[in-house]
């Protein structure tokens, strides 16, 4: 994969709207009028509505702003729930768009569907494990992430730091951060969900990590942008730091694509949000927000 320079800064924004997609286009001709434009603009109108990761919820509510400029009739909702919750949603037939850390097949519950399920990747992104800023060590291995995930290790001591309690706070199975983190860091080693505490989203994770001492999490690098990068304190695996630099040479492998999942191609509406996520028009947000551009990574 090859990667440009990339900048990080944050910027989020929810816009709300209601039902439908449609494409039109004037179908009516005369051969006796002119035009300097032999290319109809095609017009995208209604709402597509979307739910899921809250890692890649950032860019999708900062995405259905700025479509408004190319787009001004069309409306894009965007909730979180988790990656599970947004696909499972698209199955039901509830929202256009899952937005999923992971493919579908993993985290559909009616696998029957898996064939009819597109994975439209929009962006790659890295993910932190992050710490409360009174832990004192600043790398683990895989060796001791896994240790302190599966509830072998429970004091800070064991693995270089002070003799200190570790709070682990977890996400929920239908996280896809969380599956990202299984896939990438604790291997075959499982995670014992009755120590420490499980958050539902990206923010209260950040907000639970600043709040509870000694604590150990995981998070998108979007949410460690702007102040937030001052706030919150990540640590090297096997001496690695999470920048975007090292997930493009390989060194750091705690990264992900970022998915807006349909049952079917997309079409009209939809598909006008999704090609606007994954375009050139919005790369620059899309570095700016802490994600990678489609078009820096080979497809």
């Amino acid at each position: 994969m090859k990667f440009k320079n990339l900048k990080l800064s944050f910027a989020a924004l929810l816009v709300t709207g209601a039902l439908a997609a449609c494409g039109n286009s004037d179908d009516s001709t005369n051969e006796n009028t002119s035009s300097t434009d032999d290319t109809k603009t095609e017009e995208i109108s209604g709402t597509v509505t979307a739910a899921g990761s809250t890692a890649l919820q950032p860019l999708a509510e900062e995405a259905a702003n700025e479509i408004l400029e190319k787009y001004p009739d069309l409306s894009v909702t965007v909730q979180g729930g988790g990656s599970g919750t947004g696909v499972n949603q698209v199955a039901a037939g509830a929202i256009d768009i899952g937005n999923s850390d992971v493919p579908a097949a993993d985290k559909l519950e009616d696998q029957s569907k898996v064939d009819q399920f597109v994975d439209n990747k929009v962006a790659g992104i890295g993910f932190a494990i992050v710490v409360n800023s009174d832990v004192t060590v600043d790398s683990l291995t895989d060796a001791q992430l896994q240790d302190i995930f599966s509830g072998k290790v429970t004091n800070w001591s064991e693995v270089g730091g002070e003799d200190a309690p570790i709070n682990v706070i977890n996400r929920p199975a239908s996280s896809g951060t969380r599956a990202t983190f299984v896939d990438t860091v604790m291997g075959d080693v499982t995670v014992d969900d009755s120590i420490g505490t499980a958050q539902d989203s990206s923010g209260a994770v950040e907000q639970a990590i600043n709040s509870t001492p000694g604590s150990i999490s995981y998070l998108a690098m979007s949410y460690l942008v702007g102040d937030k990068a001052e706030s919150l304190t990540t640590l090297k695996i096997n001496d690695v730091e999470p920048t975007l630099e090292n997930i493009a040479s390989g060194d750091y492998k705690f990264w992900a694509y970022q998915y807006m999942i349909t049952d079917g191609e997309p079409e009209g509406a939809v598909k006008a949000y999704i090609d606007f996520v994954s375009g050139e028009d919005f790369a620059a947000t899309v570095e700016e927000m802490g994600y990678i551009p489609m078009s820096e990574l080979d497809k």
